[in-house]
């Protein structure tokens, strides 16, 4: 996995520093983190981005141009959130979702399925 760029979006600056510290330890490249649609929308615009981890929810705004965006690029990402699936959009309730709290070796897990997918 070594050098992949993930892009980090996540609007809570403690479980944002503790989701970069454990890809940062993968060996992975991190991208952010950013914390609001805008900021996520112009990193995708302006540096290579191999994956994605997004929380489903910045400050009561929702994702789904940045989930849009990602699926138009055919970026790999995947849902960090504290809410349980109902909660996603329902065009996005396949995509990977990772719950809070989580260990590092879970978001690694994630990650790592990005590229064995077949």
């Amino acid at each position: 996995m070594g050098d992949k760029r993930i892009l980090v979006v996540e609007d809570e600056f403690l479980i944002a520093l503790d989701i970069a510290g454990a890809l940062e330890q993968g060996g992975l490249v991190v991208i952010g983190p950013l914390a609001s649609v805008r900021d996520a929308l112009h990193a995708l615009e302006h540096e290579k981005v191999d994956g994605a981890l997004l929380d489903a929810n910045l400050g009561g705004e929702p994702v789904g141009r940045v989930v849009d965006a990602l699926l138009a690029r055919r970026i790999p990402f995947a849902f960090v959130s504290g809410y349980g699936r109902e909660q996603l959009p329902r065009q996005h309730q396949g995509v990977p979702l990772l719950g809070k709290p989580f260990t590092a070796a879970d978001l690694l897990g994630v990650v790592a399925r990005f590229w064995t997918r077949s």
